[in-house]
């Protein structure tokens, strides 16, 4: 171990091999209706419910739609090297398992410490936005919840920088992420079954949107449809579209959470590109609708707030008075179950990291009853909750956009390099017109990342030089003790 290489390559499958010899193995029970609906129960969620009115308000306006497209077509070439990828490596860890098939070891931490940023700080801003349309949806019934138990503890922007808000705690952010934290500890059925029922309430919410808000379209509300630039690279106009495609990616991110089922899927191999595939094209038909009749119904100035199709309903009047508890309903249970996806995907990724030695071994140990990785999964409810009680929504959403690109970036980059290092390795799922799309999933990638702000950056760098530190001081340490040879 003392002299292996930073760029070591671990054998495809070896982890899901190991565990299950090692009676450590998850309980397989997904097939691939579950994994499409657990795609979209993923997906759909703060891209339609909260980060659209952020994006559109601060960078894109109307065209937050073309934002939406942009964010799209980079998903679909990242998706695609997801689905082979999949179909080849049916572990647990997603991206940061097919890195470390590919890249080798320093580049598969690397990629797993950004999937911690990834999920954690996405289930957290989900979180936040969950509260929001909660607090909302119990004021219709005449219950307030005090500004102290319901808001960030701090907020951020680029004129004030960072400031206490006076709130003691968002309360109802904490109290979602346990619940479900407590469910999935249970068990990967319960969870899914939980989760097929959310999806069906959030989709027929959806849909009521699109079909009645179409009706309160003011086309003048499109115009401009790309608001001038105001002289600040990001802020509106053609940069502020790009920024806000970069934002909104934040949206896409649960189809990749699809991958970190793995090893709970019937038949990976063939399942995970379906539900890979399948959720990530209905989800893009409805952010992209979604996003035309509520910059229609209302002026993208207005908003900037967590709850941003709540504010579509009120301003339509009393002649959708009647749908306003119905999508609120419908954000709830869409909030949930992305919150619920997030947990799911975080704590597989402990799980993987720890069965190849790069954290803790207790963070790979499954409940003898449950089958599932109860202290991953505690530890990351425990983590997220801490996150989403404090920061705010768009600090939040910027990191995990950022962190998700690299994600994909790294996922396309590594199809190229294992179809040449290992072109005879069995494919069940291939990438078409390869490799124009891998390189077109990267490029996309990296553009939308290097339209996000400065101070996004700067955060991701310093994670970055954490998650090194992690390696150094501790996962080349821990591998190195227990094979000294």
């Amino acid at each position: 171990m003392k002299g292996r290489s930073l760029f070591y390559k671990k054998p495809i499958g070896a982890c899901a091999g190991e565990t299950a010899a090692a009676g450590r193995g998850l309980k397989r029970v997904l097939g691939a209706t579950d994994l499409t609906l657990l795609g979209i129960g993923g997906i759909i969620g703060a891209g339609i419910f909260v980060i659209t009115g952020h994006a559109a308000a601060q960078y894109a306006g109307p065209a937050i739609v073309l934002s939406f497209v942009l964010s799209a077509a980079a998903c679909v070439f990242a998706g695609l090297c997801y689905a082979e990828f999949a179909s080849m490596v049916p572990e647990a860890g997603s991206a940061y398992s097919y890195a470390y098939a590919s890249l080798g070891e320093i580049i598969a931490m690397i990629i797993g410490w950004d999937l911690v940023l990834e999920y954690l700080f996405a289930m957290s801003t989900v979180a936040v936005g969950w509260s929001g349309y909660a607090v909302s949806f119990l004021r219709d019934f005449g219950v307030s919840v005090p500004f102290a138990l319901s808001a960030p503890v701090f907020v951020h922007d680029a004129a004030s920088g960072w400031r206490a808000t006076g709130a003691i705690l968002n309360v109802p952010a904490v109290l979602i992420i346990g619940i479900l934290t407590a469910l999935i500890a249970v068990g990967i059925r319960e969870s899914a079954a939980a989760n097929r029922v959310i999806v069906a309430v959030k989709v027929t919410a959806i849909l009521l949107f699109i079909g009645f808000g179409v009706m309160h379209v003011w086309p003048s509300n499109w115009t401009p449809f790309i608001p001038e630039n105001t002289g600040s690279f990001g802020e509106f106009g053609w940069s502020g579209v790009l920024r806000g495609a970069g934002v909104v990616f934040f949206a896409y991110i649960g189809f990749d959470a699809v991958s970190t089922a793995a090893q709970e899927a019937k038949n990976p191999q063939r399942d995970l590109p379906t539900g890979i595939l399948l959720s990530l094209g209905i989800c893009t038909v409805l952010y992209i609708l979604v996003a035309l009749v509520l910059t229609g119904i209302v002026r993208y100035d207005r908003l900037n707030v967590p709850d941003p199709i709540a504010v579509g309903l009120d301003a339509a009047g009393s002649a959708l008075h009647w749908l306003r508890p119905i999508v609120k309903v419908g954000a709830i249970a869409g909030l949930s179950s992305v919150i619920l996806v997030q947990i799911i995907a975080m704590s597989r990724i402990f799980f993987a990291m720890s069965c190849d030695g790069l954290l803790p071994r207790a963070l790979s140990s499954v409940h003898p009853r449950y089958r599932t990785p109860f202290l991953s999964t505690v530890m990351t409810g425990a983590v997220a909750a801490l996150l989403a009680g404090l920061l705010p929504i768009s600090v939040l959403g910027e990191l995990v956009s950022i962190g998700t690109l690299f994600a994909f970036t790294v996922v396309c980059l590594g199809v190229l390099v294992l179809r040449r290092t290992q072109p005879a390795q069995p494919r069940p799922f291939r990438v078409p017109f390869y490799p124009a799309v891998p390189l077109l999933g990267a490029a996309t990638a990296v553009l939308q990342m290097a339209g996000l702000p400065s101070g996004t950056w700067m955060r991701f760098l310093l994670w970055f030089v954490v998650g090194l530190a992690v390696y150094f001081l501790y996962s080349r340490r821990r591998l190195a003790a227990a094979d000294p040879q």
